[in-house]
């Protein structure tokens, strides 16, 4: 998975609740199991006002101009600005996918659902919790600044945009992940010398795990 120290970019404001997974990708979506080309039906109903089928670039559809990816100021954004329970509805990996094929890198959010937020992770998609008081504060000046750029640094977990500096949450355990790229598998070769340690005093045990039986 891709590591993340550090962020620059601008910030869309989409200050919606309990945004799910469906509106995130719709299900028609799914059929891929690659994350390639899901940026085009990211927030697809909200983007675009003819139904989407996979395939359709969206230079041949309908865009919606009043959706924020679709404005001139924010279709450049790289961090998503959203409100509480971000991500809820179903567990489709897809939707962590689907953000970061577009180019978004960070989603800032009052909180999350746990398991877009476990996915979020694993794929090296950074879900900065801040206070919904914070986050409608940021809100309030890209809103007044589209142009204005946000640093997102992931070891001091800090935020600043022009005069606002906000820290956000996050727990020593996904930090680590984040910081060195690392998902389940990842971690778990972290550990690789004692893992090979413990297979062979295993077998050494039990030597008769390795016979084999002629048949």
């Amino acid at each position: 998975m891709q590591s993340f120290t550090s962020w620059r970019g601008r910030v869309a404001p989409l200050m919606q609740a309990n945004i799910d997974t469906d509106q995130i990708i719709p299900k028609q979506f799914l059929t891929t199991v690659t994350r390639a080309g899901l940026g085009n039906y990211l927030f697809d109903s909200w983007r675009f006002a003819d139904a989407g089928v996979p395939g359709k670039k969206p230079e041949e559809r309908k865009s919606r101009p009043e959706f924020v990816l679709n404005q001139p100021d924010y279709a450049a954004a790289s961090i998503l600005l959203a409100g509480k329970n971000f991500g809820c509805g179903s567990s489709r990996e897809h939707a962590a996918w689907s953000l970061l094929d577009y180019g978004i890198r960070v989603v800032i959010a009052p909180d999350f659902a746990d398991i877009f937020y476990s996915n979020a992770i694993t794929n090296g998609l950074l879900p900065a919790a801040v206070t919904a008081d914070e986050a409608a504060r940021l809100a309030e000046l890209v809103q007044a600044d589209p142009t204005c750029q946000c640093q997102v640094d992931l070891p001091a977990q800090r935020i600043s945009c022009g005069t606002l500096n906000i820290t956000f949450a996050i727990d020593e355990s996904n930090k680590t992940k984040l910081l060195n790229g690392l998902d389940a598998i990842g971690m778990t070769l972290e550990h690789e010398h004692n893992i090979r340690a413990f297979e062979q005093q295993h077998l050494t045990k039990y030597p008769w795990l390795t016979t084999q039986i002629d048949a």
